[in-house]
């Protein structure tokens, strides 16, 4: 994982620096979380250790990965995470399906892009 954060302008235009993504693998993931990323380290080790653990089955391996990639990619950037919480909180109390469906669709595109970050980006 590159030491030097990436320059990103956030929703509000400003200038701001993110870590980068890390390489992609297990390892790496865990580190990336456990500097950038604490508050996530307890519920990755515990997934870990339940979908993963001592197996010798890697199968469930690339869905974990997608998974906490994804969490990661969202929780590095405190302005992205707010904002997805804000989706997902204003779409559950508005009473207009068409208003809902709006931001849960606006969620699930963010999700995705967060989900394609490429390592060192």
């Amino acid at each position: 994982m590159s030491a030097q954060p990436i320059h990103f302008d956030g929703f509000e235009g400003e200038p701001r620096y993110l870590p980068p993504m890390p390489e992609r693998t297990p390892q790496a993931l865990r580190l990336a979380i456990q500097e950038h990323a604490p508050q996530l380290l307890p519920d990755f080790e515990a997934h870990w250790k339940r979908a993963i653990g001592d197996t010798f089955n890697v199968t469930p391996l690339p869905a974990f990965m997608r998974l906490w990639w994804t969490q990661y990619a969202i929780a590095r950037d405190p302005e992205l995470d707010a904002h997805m919480r804000d989706l997902e909180a204003r779409a559950a109390k508005s009473e207009d399906p068409e208003e809902s469906m709006a931001l849960l669709e606006e969620y699930s595109r963010l999700r995705h892009e967060a989900a394609d970050r490429k390592p060192g980006r």
